[in-house]
């Protein structure tokens, strides 16, 4: 059952709490190596998704969707324009603030991004079935709304 950690206590190999907590550390592996290929990190991923979805934000406004720090928000979106994969420009409604908007290549970029994503999830849970998959996505929906609105 446990091949990666033998040593570990049977306790711990049958907490969900640990559990959780391995398997979410081989699902950050996969996601990183998968956005390195790209030279990107979740962050920037997380903010070229939220661009593509919603369309164009100002940078506070993504920061709160993306639940990244102001001072992160604006180094990320610092690289995402010198890649040429966002702009920024003032808002014509309020010109202290920038509104960020994907360029072409940012939405290519965001859509080969979300392919990685597909592909981490397929090695992650790859020795679960369609409904297990499901399943497992529901517990864990109920759970993380569950401890969000403590």
């Amino acid at each position: 059952m446990d091949h990666a950690a033998p040593q570990s206590p049977a306790g711990l190999r049958t907490a969900p709490s640990w559990l959780l907590n391995q398997t979410a550390g081989h699902a950050a592996r996969l996601l990183s190596e998968g956005f390195a290929a790209h030279d990107l990190r979740g962050y920037h991923y997380r903010l070229l998704a939220a661009l593509n979805e919603d369309g164009p934000a100002s940078q506070a406004d993504l920061g709160r969707r993306c639940g990244i720090d102001r001072s992160d928000v604006v180094a990320a979106v610092n690289d995402l324009a010198g890649r040429g994969l966002v702009v920024r420009a003032p808002d014509p409604a309020d010109r202290r603030r920038n509104v960020i908007s994907l360029t072409d290549a940012g939405t290519d970029e965001a859509r080969r991004m979300t392919d990685t994503v597909a592909r981490a999830q397929d090695d992650l849970l790859a020795p679960l079935s369609a409904d297990e998959r499901a399943e497992l996505t529901r517990l864990l929906t109920r759970l993380l709304e569950h401890h969000s609105r403590r």
